[in-house]
């Protein structure tokens, strides 16, 4: 075989093996299936350059794992899945960075976020009313989740062909998909809910039996037998 019929054979299994635009790839973590901490949007000087800000967080026993919660004063601004000793002592770093300062024993928004969330687990609850710190997301995944949160309620999904037609930029599921994965306020705004047109329920950061699980507490799917 030559090496232009080799570089023609792998360029058609690249293209076989790419995922179609209606189910984007969302970030992973390159050694587990799950979000392990969040990503913020901006390089590490322009998080250095914030004023400093106060914030709190603890790690919050669902039946989807353990959740690391962080918020500040302004919100809500962080739920973190998998939240072992390890995705924990690796998101306080990143938000030590991002808020300037040492973490507080407690602010209330984080208290609020903490029983809403037990609430919604236990079927208690169909809308979170905490309020939201946005710092951790910026330009295009902020509006693609900003869109998501206020118009994609309890109990519905969207496509992420639609979520892009939504904020005007017809062209952008893929781009959707990567908005979904650095989404850094799981659950909350819920990119659970976003699913592939052709019936799949596309992929997820925290984990698909995680995504199964929740549309399956919101009557989207069948509970699970075991």
């Amino acid at each position: 075989m030559t090496n232009t019929e080799r570089d023609q054979r792998g360029d058609r299994a690249g293209q076989q093996e790419r995922p179609g635009p209606e189910e984007p790839p969302e970030q992973k973590s390159p050694d587990r299936p799950g979000q392990d901490e969040p990503k913020p949007a901006e390089p590490d000087e322009a998080l250095r350059a914030r004023k400093p800000r106060d914030w709190a967080w603890r790690v919050l026993d669902t039946p989807i794992g353990p959740l690391l919660l962080a918020a500040t004063r302004e919100g809500l601004a962080l739920v973190a899945f998998h939240s072992d000793e390890r995705v924990v002592r690796r998101s306080l770093t990143r938000l030590r960075l991002a808020f300037g300062r040492e973490p507080l024993p407690e602010i209330p928004h984080l208290t609020t976020a903490a029983d809403e969330l037990a609430r919604y687990f236990d079927s208690g609850l169909r809308a979170f009313t905490v309020p939201l710190d946005w710092s951790l997301s910026a330009g295009f995944n902020e509006r693609v989740l900003r869109e998501l949160a206020v118009h994609v309620p309890y109990g519905t999904v969207v496509g992420y062909q639609d979520l892009a037609d939504r904020v005007g930029e017809p062209g952008a599921a893929r781009a959707v998909g990567a908005a979904m994965g650095s989404n850094p306020l799981p659950v909350v705004v819920p990119c659970h809910r976003v699913v592939a047109s052709d019936g799949g329920i596309g992929g997820f950061g925290g984990g698909l039996d995680t995504k199964r699980h929740l549309l399956a507490l919101e009557g989207v799917l069948p509970q699970p037998l075991f």
